[in-house]
């Protein structure tokens, strides 16, 4: 079985969570209305399904190669690229002026989800552009603008981001790659930048890298780090491409997974220095470079959700087919699929709570932003920037360790078939470790929740939100339901967990770092858990609302009892991750370092 996009769930989120009617009336967003969304949603499901997945197994067996420099895509790669970009798929949320279609960012999230569970290694490719073009439009010069941005948004060429060096992974204060100030205002850039995901590549025309160094003088840690523009291939004044830069690719990893996808070692200036060209003022890269970064963040997180879901798939067509022992209930007289197997669908079931949650976490989280973005009160967009930032980490950091759960979870429906490559489910798996990884470690996620999220601000952000739960929870229960009863108390019972984790997060923090620190990662997953579940409850109320109305009665109460499962089997885990942030930090660090 193949991937098939997940369209109807994709549109419940968008009408009934994210609200996408008020979406369509902020300024620049007036024809993205909900059947537009359809309209979209349907053709990035014929690309996906039709195009992309069917590579998505040949880039696992024939990766991207490299030899002599040169980096060959996948075989059909290429060509698929090129349609992704004839069909506008790059440029669906960035600026009409550039080229773009300019719709929210809760429309384009999810074609990203598609182009993810169809072909990840493929998507990786423009998520970076996405990336590179966010922070042109926002620190870049006119002149860079004009330069770059329409190439970029059009797909024409492709961007990349490049952080890492082999001393400097996390830590970007210990980046040593060097610019020099050249009399024509560009700069000569020197340096080795590793894990640059397709950092060289024969899919586009050009490739646009953006490159953190340090200017010659410039002050020693992050306060010193510049941004540049180095190209591939030099831009003439007309548009047309010019010269090679010096900039070259001399290997590319070899990977457990996403093995299609050219992760490359780049080398700047062996011969004589490669063309950079500053953006912005110096030393505030990284401040640039964070908007790529929060971007990508957000964008791996769709990932986890992409992988989990075309896991899930994979999972439930096998369980329906697979025929082996008979059921314990005694149902049947013979061997049966699977799928009639108690413990096989409490895999099933967490598989797909897992993935819907997150789905509708990041759904409102796009919406959000986009209000952030374009609502014309100041208050408005300061709150729901706040939102959406404090989603991010646990977007990128819980749905990417969900991916993880689900994935296993996939092989394990399999049996002795799922550790079979041959199966497929195997490369799903692999592929899914990554993305608690890149673009920065589920643990930093957790720092950023811990310093910048909860502790900067006392925790009021958070419990800001928490409060926002508990109108749900009251909502629930003036539905008065058993389902939305059930929901009611154990999302109300994960809330007060969570708002005991932020007092002991936002009190302890300065006090007793290595205590609230202990427990950053078991935060960022109890946060998570109860956003998730916020958004599965909403989902039940709005799925019973419809039933009500004689809407899809099947797929509502599918929702309804899906929301239930998750409430029952994953908000259950708040109160233990709780217990174990608040009172089991001691444990922690208590064992003598030389005891390891």
């Amino acid at each position: 079985m193949s991937y098939i996009a997940p369209v109807k769930d994709m549109l419940f989120n968008m009408e009934h969570l994210a609200r996408i009617d008020q979406i369509a009336q902020l300024p620049g967003f007036e024809d993205a209305d909900l059947d537009t969304a359809q309209a979209v949603l349907e053709e990035a499901a014929k690309f996906t399904e039709g195009v992309l997945a069917p590579l998505n197994w040949e880039g696992d067996i024939h990766p991207t190669s490299w030899k002599d420099g040169v980096v060959t895509a996948t075989p059909g790669f290429k060509e698929a690229f090129k349609l992704f970009a004839e069909g506008g798929w790059q440029g669906l949320q960035h600026p009409t002026a550039f080229g773009g279609q300019g719709l929210p960012k809760t429309i384009g999230s999810v074609c990203g989800e598609m182009q993810n569970s169809a072909n990840m290694s493929f998507a990786l490719c423009p998520l970076l552009s996405d990336g590179a073009i966010e922070a042109l439009l926002t620190a870049g010069s006119d002149e860079l603008k004009a330069t770059y941005l329409e190439k970029l948004v059009s797909g024409e060429w492709t961007g990349t981001m490049n952080l890492t060096e082999p001393q400097a992974g996390s830590d970007l204060a210990m980046v040593r790659t060097r610019a020099e100030p050249q009399p024509d205002g560009t700069y000569k850039v020197f340096g080795t930048k590793i894990y640059i995901t397709w950092g060289e590549h024969d899919m586009a025309d050009n490739i646009v890298h953006l490159v953190l160094a340090r200017v010659q003088g410039a002050p020693e840690g992050v306060k010193g780090i510049s941004l540049f523009v180095v190209p591939k291939f030099m831009v003439n004044g007309d548009g047309s491409l010019g010269a090679r830069n010096d900039v070259h690719c001399v290997s590319i990893e070899h990977k457990m997974g996403i093995k299609a996808s050219a992760t490359a070692v780049l080398q700047y200036g062996d011969h004589g220095g490669a063309v950079g060209y500053l953006v912005g003022q110096e030393n505030r890269g990284l401040e640039y470079m964070f908007i790529m970064m929060n971007a990508a963040r957000y964008g791996v997180g769709v990932q986890g959700i992409a992988i989990a879901e075309r896991a899930y798939q994979k999972a439930a067509s096998f369980a329906r087919d697979r025929v082996q022992s008979r059921p314990v209930d005694g149902s049947m007289n013979a061997s049966a699929p699977i799928i009639h197997h108690p413990d096989v669908r409490r895999m099933l079931m967490t598989m797909r709570a897992y993935v819907q949650g997150c789905r509708a976490l990041a759904s409102v989280a796009a919406s959000a932003f986009d209000v952030a973005h374009h609502h014309p009160d100041a208050e408005a967009r300061k709150e729901h920037q706040t939102f959406y930032e404090f989603m991010v980490p646990l977007i990128k950091g819980f749905s990417t360790e969900m991916s993880l759960e689900v994935t296993s979870l996939a092989v394990q429906v399999h049996g002795g078939m799922g550790f079979i490559e041959e199966t497929g489910v195997a490369q799903y798996y692999r592929d899914a470790k990554i993305l608690t990884i890149y673009e920065g470690t589920t643990a930093i996620q957790a720092n950023d929740l811990v310093g910048r999220k909860t502790s900067r601000d006392g925790g009021q952000a958070a419990k800001a939100i928490a409060a926002q739960i508990s109108v749900t929870v009251a909502d629930l229960r003036a539905s008065g339901t058993a389902h939305a009863l059930a929901m009611a108390q154990r999302l109300d019972t994960a809330r007060a967990a969570l708002v005991d984790v932020i007092d002991f997060v936002a009190g302890n923090t300065k006090a007793s770092p290595n205590a609230v620190f202990s427990g950053s990662v078991p935060y960022l997953m109890l946060a998570g858990n109860v956003m998730a579940g916020w958004q599965m409850g909403r989902s039940l109320l709005a799925a019973q609302h419809a039933m009500a109305e004689g809407k899809e009665a099947d797929f509502m109460q599918a929702k309804v009892l899906t929301a239930r499962f998750y409430a029952d089997h994953i908000l259950t885990k708040a109160q233990g991750l709780r217990d174990s942030i608040v009172e089991g930090a001691d444990s922690v660090t208590a064992l003598a370092l030389d005891a390891f």
